[in-house]
């Protein structure tokens, strides 16, 4: 007879795709391990034997998220030129931002670092992995770098407050080019990629 019990690593899987969720809801200090624990199924005493403390559980929620959007722009990017690579990466973002769990764990990693260290640390490995891939992968220029991780940011805090919905042209006008206002809409909306003339190449 096989047996379904779970290895400890299989439970960790589990318990981070619980803690995504209610840490999406909540965010840091607003999330009990209780309730991840009962969404993955487990005890907590089981919860905290796999993660230690609710900060490493943390910590370790935010990095699955981090390794999601390295790995969607790494593939969008894979065997294209400096430019043509820049700009599938921001397409990639894109639509990484329409997932709202990524970007509430995104947004609330961020709240959570202006006052733990550690957290703080967590948020910038994903800053640095990045920065290292366009600068050692693609040779961008520190302008650019700059500019790939500051329209990455604008896109996120637009997306986090739903900017698109308000049709008007200040508010839409923000967005970085015509073609990631097209798609964002567009995603927004579940709808294809709508692609304009411009030649955006930044995040």
């Amino acid at each position: 007879m096989v047996s379904t019990r779970q290895t400890a690593a299989e439970r960790r899987v589990a318990v981070l795709a619980a803690a995504i969720t209610e840490f999406a809801k909540s965010g840091y200090a607003g999330t009990s391990t209780e309730a991840i624990a009962a969404r993955a199924g487990i005890s907590q005493p089981y919860l905290f034997r796999l993660f230690g403390t609710k900060k490493e559980l943390f910590i370790a929620t935010h990095a699955q998220v981090g390794d999601r959007i390295v790995k969607e722009l790494t593939a969008a990017s894979k065997g294209l030129d400096r430019d043509d690579a820049m700009h599938a990466m921001g397409m990639a973002y894109v639509q990484l931002m329409q997932d709202r769990e990524l970007l509430q764990v995104q947004m609330h990693g961020y709240a959570a670092a202006t006052s733990d260290p550690d957290i703080a640390a967590a948020c910038r490995r994903v800053f640095e992995v990045l920065w290292f891939k366009v600068h050692d992968e693609f040779g961008f220029a520190p302008e650019m770098i700059q500019e790939f991780f500051a329209n990455g940011m604008l896109m996120s805090v637009m997306s986090a407050i739903d900017l698109l919905s308000v049709d008007e042209t200040w508010a839409q006008s923000i967005c970085p080019s015509e073609e990631k206002l097209a798609a964002m809409l567009a995603a927004s909306k579940g709808a294809p990629h709508v692609t304009t003339s411009s030649g955006a190449t930044a995040l």
